[in-house]
């Protein structure tokens, strides 16, 4: 999603109203109104806040909160939390946080973010957090998974090209823990974290594969892999 869809997305379903409720409010197309929401349309602040009146927004929360700040918070969830005289957690070091302050509108309007999206980790081969990305929670899951189990790996090199994964591009994955046949997973074998695409051999075998510039593909007992998820998207880097 772009952050003006999240925003716009976020109030509509914040007052119970459907994309052809407010399309027909604003005068804008049913399609347009889904394009803008899902990110595959870019549509202009002013046109944007011009919507978020029309469907009941008196105060622009947004106008305390840039979008550039949205995308910058690294800790929605301290965000959405009332102050308190108890000490602050130690940081961990290897993620580091940005905080917004959550007053007046602004406040509930991070508030009621906070429970939309969720900030996803980026993992690179060595299994350090290396990014973070907001994605949006649908029915308290992110594409199927749980949201504190769910995680973005960066395909380190170009074992999987044949399957369209190339060195440097993001799989978005969730938890599993046992092999599903025809998947690809991120796996830990041999004690090394890849992307392997999954062939279920029988009940106690699998077969690993990888494609780079030729196929192939090694038999392992299923007690011998540690599965971590699977991944259902691919994010490239153009």
């Amino acid at each position: 999603m772009s952050r003006l869809g999240d925003l716009l997305k976020l109030e509509r379903t914040r007052r119970g109203l459907t994309p052809k409720q407010v399309a027909k409010l604003c005068g804008v197309a049913e399609k347009y109104l889904i394009d803008v929401e899902s990110g595959s349309r870019i549509i202009a602040d002013d046109q944007a806040r011009r919507i978020l009146k029309r469907i009941g927004l008196e105060h622009q929360n947004e106008a305390d909160f840039s979008l550039d700040d949205i995308a910058a918070v690294t800790d929605l969830a301290a965000a959405k939390q009332p102050p308190t005289a108890q000490p602050r957690p130690t940081p961990d070091p290897q993620r580091p946080v940005i905080s917004l302050k959550a007053e007046g509108d602004g406040g509930i309007f991070l508030s009621a973010l906070a429970e939309v999206l969720h900030q996803v980790p980026v993992y690179d081969a060595g299994w350090n957090i290396v990014d973070t990305r907001l994605l949006p929670i649908i029915g308290g899951r992110i594409e199927g998974g749980a949201p504190d189990k769910t995680l973005y790996f960066r395909a380190p090199d170009a074992s999987c090209r044949g399957f369209r994964i190339l060195p440097g591009d993001l799989a978005l994955i969730t938890p599993a823990q046992s092999p599903i046949d025809g998947a690809i997973m991120l796996v830990v074998f041999n004690n090394h974290r890849a992307l392997r695409k999954v062939k279920i051999i029988d009940e106690k075998r699998v077969m690993l594969q990888t494609y780079d510039r030729e196929y192939e593909a090694e038999n392992a007992p299923i007690e011998s892999v540690a599965f971590i998820g699977r991944a259902v998207r691919i994010e490239i880097y153009l």
